[in-house]
């Protein structure tokens, strides 16, 4: 057994120093190809990812210079290739990868996710072609999303200029890289935002631009962050990312998508000298059609008038008429006048003195004559009412109260003048008043203990009061000096 006094001996720093100076030696520089996995973007701005594949793992970090400067952000599940050197983490006693740039292996796995992202955002309707608006016919003013630097703007803005000269808003935007995926989409929402008849004047058309490049350095334009926006957009899109053949996301959610940029432009505004010539045809083809619909109206006119009598023949009949009534008008008027003349000449005869006495005396006999009949039709009318009253009074004598008071009877009336037709409801000590046939009357007050209870059905009826108590009482009555004599 070997003596251990002879093996060195190192530090924890050491040993980990000599570790990490071995795998930066032994691995240089070198290119791994696997599966992203866990990816994490901490706030510093870092990335910390793993590259996997069947058998092993290998842990990454992308630091924040290098990430902002990727083609591509790494997504879980894309299969890439990573360069960079690998080295040691002292820390957690671990090796790992700092990758300094990030592809993806081979153009069919981001082909394969563009295709998986497509038909995820499809399903959600975000690609419908009754989302899609019409563009303005002219619009005012044309919002642009593209680099401010780069020759895109500059095309669009020659090509609009020759067209039709507008007023043109650039947002400022990368167009490649890590961010360009959240500016383009904060830029068509910016866009969105601005008021209407604010400092800063509302787009009628955006234009999102960009030249053409690789499917990697197009990738910002497939974020699903800038298709939300496209189509969440108030404003008309107009997609005119890459190349004719270069297809990305955003064109599938736009209300147009152009070839080119330049096509975008023509897209967007019409070309003016075009317009001008068009209005100048359009008011001569209104002035020709205006003179043609004159000639027209005068021609048929004058087949009209040709067919119409003359006015001398219209007015030849009017005018024998009249003529004619002219003669016959003398005549008439001499046999009219000689008419009243004979009509007046007997009504002056009426009115002489002998006609007038006659005429009186005929009139004082219709008098005389209406005088006899209304006397005696008078007389009849006060017979016939003097029979009638005389047969009411004959009825009311016989239904009257007196006929009975006539015959001995006596009607008793209370204080208030009502008739009392029992005793019961006479209190004792009461003023009453006693009326006579011969219409005369006397005031009493009422005696005795008041009413007699009524007989209970078991008690034996008492016998009537005898005649001669009852003249006993009347005479009481009579000496009362509170009470007068009844007779």
């Amino acid at each position: 057994m070997a003596d251990s006094s002879n093996i060195a001996e190192y530090s924890v720093s050491e040993i980990s120093g000599a570790i990490k100076r071995t795998m930066e030696d032994t691995y240089g520089y070198v290119r791994v190809r696997g599966e992203l996995g866990r990816i994490s973007r901490p706030a510093s701005g870092h990335v910390y990812l793993d590259l996997k594949d069947e058998r092993a793992v290998l842990s990454g970090v992308i630091w924040r210079g290098q990430a902002s400067r990727l083609k591509i952000q790494p997504e879980q599940g894309m299969e890439v290739i990573a360069s960079g050197k690998i080295t040691t983490f002292p820390g957690q006693s671990k090796y790992q990868m700092v990758i300094d740039t990030l592809e993806p292996a081979g153009v069919g796995a981001l082909m394969a996710l563009l295709e998986e992202r497509r038909k995820t955002l499809a399903a959600e309707g975000l690609f419908a072609a009754e989302r899609k608006r019409p563009l303005p016919a002219l619009p005012r003013v044309i919002g642009v999303v593209t680099s401010p630097t780069g020759a895109v703007i500059r095309d669009i803005l020659h090509r609009i200029s020759d067209r039709f000269p507008l007023h043109v808003l650039v947002w400022p935007v990368r167009v490649q890289g890590e961010t360009c995926g959240a500016e383009v989409a904060n830029g068509i929402a910016g866009f969105n935002r601005l008021p209407e008849g604010g400092a800063i004047p509302r787009p009628d058309l955006i234009i999102v631009a960009r030249g053409g490049g690789s499917l990697e350095d197009l990738w910002g334009f497939n974020d699903e962050a800038v298709v939300r926006a496209a189509a969440a957009s108030d404003i008309p899109l107009i997609s005119a990312v890459g190349h004719e053949t270069d297809w990305t996301l955003i064109d599938h959610a736009a209300d147009l998508r152009a070839p080119t940029p330049t096509g975008a432009a023509e897209f967007a505004v019409p070309v003016r000298a075009e317009l001008l010539a068009s209005v100048d045809d359009l008011a001569r083809r209104q002035v020709a059609a205006l003179l043609r619909l004159a000639r027209t109206r005068r021609t048929e006119l004058r087949a009209a008038a040709a067919a119409l009598p003359s006015p001398r023949d219209l007015l030849a009949l009017p005018r024998q008429r009249l003529d004619t009534s002219g003669e016959r008008l003398a005549p008439a008027l001499n046999a009219t006048l000689r008419d009243r003349r004979n009509r007046f000449t007997a009504a002056t005869a009426r009115l002489s003195p002998h006609a007038l006495a006659r005429g009186l005396g005929i009139a004082r006999e219709r008098l005389a004559g209406f005088e006899g009949r209304l006397a005696r039709a008078h007389a009849q009318r006060l017979a016939a009412e003097r029979a009638r009253l005389s047969a009411s009074a004959k009825l009311l004598d016989s239904l009257s109260y007196k006929n009975v008071l006539a015959r001995g009877y006596a009607l008793v009336r209370d204080a208030d003048g009502q008739p009392i037709r029992s005793a019961k409801g006479v209190v004792p000590g009461a003023r009453i008043g006693i009326e006579f046939g011969d219409d005369s009357r006397l005031d009493a007050v009422a005696g005795g203990d008041g009413p007699a209870p009524a007989p209970s059905d078991d008690a034996p009826a008492k016998p009537a009061a005898k005649p001669r108590r009852a003249k006993a009482k009347a005479a009481a009555a009579k000496s009362a000096p509170t009470q007068g004599t009844l007779f």
